[in-house]
């Protein structure tokens, strides 16, 4: 069986994720979205606030596919991590020209390193191509509206985080 990888911080995951993430489970049977751990950055949500918000948040959007995906963490290079979970695709979401350039450059990187894992762009569809992580938290942080942009269970979080 096929195995996809779709890395990032998912910190936290966007409508865009999760529009690419159902474009992976077309393409291989089951997908682990592998939440990357870096030392040196601080998240807003905590690598198991995350992990909730993406179960919930696919349990809310692909209910039929929820079982065909999990969910893990990794902090090292992201061709090791795949192939530690024995996935030979590595999902690749792309917005624009600019996220093109810089995923080619990974990719290219990657397939020196790890031949046998190939990625796979998969592009984001209108509604989601402006969405970023860092800018839903940047909206959030000033008060404004992201409902339009993250799952709910998201969107509550970032409300509790507010209030708190």
């Amino acid at each position: 069986m096929t195995v996809a990888f779709y890395p990032g911080s998912f910190d936290p995951i966007t409508n865009g994720h999760i529009d690419v993430l159902a474009q992976a489970l077309n393409v291989a049977p089951k997908v682990i979205v592998a939440i990357g751990i870096h030392p040196g950055k601080t998240p807003m949500f905590s690598f198991e606030e995350r992990a909730d918000l993406i179960r919930q948040s696919i349990a809310g959007t692909l209910p039929d596919r929820a079982d065909d995906v999990s969910v893990v963490s990794f902090a090292n290079l992201v061709v090791d991590a795949a192939r530690s979970h024995n996935a030979r695709l590595l999902i690749r979401g792309l917005r624009d020209g600019t996220d093109l350039d810089y995923e080619m450059q990974m990719a290219g990187m990657n397939r020196q390193m790890a031949p046998d894992v190939q990625t796979v762009f998969l592009p984001a569809g209108v509604a989601s191509r402006p969405i970023t992580a860092t800018l839903v938290r940047q909206i959030a942080a000033m008060g404004g509206d992201v409902s339009a942009f993250v799952p709910a269970p998201v969107f509550a979080a970032l409300n509790a985080r507010k209030k708190s």
